[in-house]
């Protein structure tokens, strides 16, 4: 199991799925740069990166900002093989992700190996291919220092697998307030699995996907009356690092400010107290009753879509009207599928919805999108 109360971290993670852009779309290796030494300045240690990040340029990133100007003890380093897209159909090419991220990142070894975004729809090819055979073998070789895995699945098939693979010592759940009780995300009963396994666990998006860094206007009318100061990010990362067994909460942030932000209150981490709690309870019940598109922006949906529709760019578009239902949004979605396909291109393969991590029905929301064409 991993000692993660001897870490000497903060409790802060920096996730490298959102890292800050160029105007060509590469990342921003100066800016990446220096929101990796003040990090590491305020006592952070730990990053968190994936194979498909990025098309591999986030591994190659950190690589640049990280691992070729620390040395190897002055940081953590998580990445992920994902089995479970479209795209991996054979047994090679998963295992061969491990050696492709080594040599990315520099970093020599992975303190922390995940098989990534496991569901019930793709557990088979982790099973299939062996993954959890050969992730234990590069344990014993000193590839990995611990292993576990990122998941997006119910909790019976959790409580299955942690089960049937009783030496996984970590996993990571998307976990924030506004899921806390969601029936499609199931966070709560998926922590409570994985803590009646007695195992600790890695928290991602707890800002769910930078949306709860400026969440709906009732929420924040709620924050800002008790702390007008506070950033709506810290609510949401404070919620989630108040919790027991956590290890690190990741923050997959694009900007300076963001990292900033995010160290001015966990670099002495406070957990939310009893007001703050009752506060979020009330925040909660008015996401319960929250009519947008649930989606993160992850944009693996996107990955093998024949007619290159820009679904998370559709989806928020469409939420920003949901919120405002005065807005005229046809200028703007004109602008952003100007070149790439429109919600009515839809061919409806599938494929988004099989990697979907929300488990969103993908197809009928883009038939919801056409009315803003």
């Amino acid at each position: 199991m991993v000692d993660y109360k001897n870490m000497n971290m903060l409790k802060l993670g920096f996730g490298l799925m959102r890292l800050p852009k160029n105007e060509d779309g590469s990342i921003d290796i100066e800016q990446t740069t220096k929101m990796a030494d003040l990090f590491i300045e305020a006592g952070g240690k730990y990053f968190d990166t994936a194979y498909v990040y990025d098309h591999g340029d986030s591994e190659k990133a950190f690589k640049k900002a990280v691992a070729e100007r620390y040395p190897r003890d002055a940081y953590y380093l998580a990445t992920k093989l994902m089995a479970g897209m479209p795209t991996i159909t054979d047994e090679k090419q998963a295992k061969d992700q491990l050696a492709i991220s080594l040599e990315r990142t520099g970093a020599g070894y992975f303190d922390f190996y995940l098989l990534h975004a496991i569901s019930d729809s793709n557990v088979h090819k982790y099973d299939d291919f062996g993954i959890w055979d050969f992730v234990k073998q590069k344990k014993e070789e000193g590839l990995i220092r611990h292993y576990g895995f990122s998941y997006h699945g119910t909790p019976e098939l959790l409580d299955e697998l942690l089960t049937k693979h009783p030496d996984v010592e970590f996993v990571q759940l998307q976990i924030n307030y506004a899921d806390w009780e969601s029936a499609k995300v199931q966070s709560r009963r998926c922590y409570e699995v994985v803590r009646k396994h007695d195992l600790p666990l890695t928290i991602m998006e707890p800002i769910k996907g930078g949306s709860l860094a400026n969440p709906m206007r009732a929420v924040r009318e709620l924050f800002d009356a008790y702390n007008k100061d506070a950033s709506y990010a810290s609510w949401a990362v404070r919620y989630v690092a108040s919790k027991e067994g956590i290890i690190t909460v990741l923050s997959g942030m694009s900007n300076l400010a963001q990292m900033e932000d995010n160290l001015s209150y966990m670099k002495d981490f406070k957990p939310l107290n009893e007001e703050e709690i009752k506060i979020i309870e009330k925040a909660q019940e008015i996401y319960n009753n929250d009519q947008t598109i649930k989606c993160t922006a992850c944009h693996y949906c996107t990955e093998g879509c024949p007619m290159s529709i820009g679904i998370p760019d559709i989806f928020a578009l469409y939420n920003a009207k949901i919120l405002d239902p005065t807005k005229d949004v046809k200028d703007e979605y004109l602008k952003i599928t100007e070149n790439k396909g429109k919600a009515s291109d839809c061919i409806q393969c599938g494929q988004c919805e099989g990697a979907c991590p929300q488990h969103l029905p993908i197809i009928d929301l883009l038939v919801k999108c056409r009315e803003m064409e």
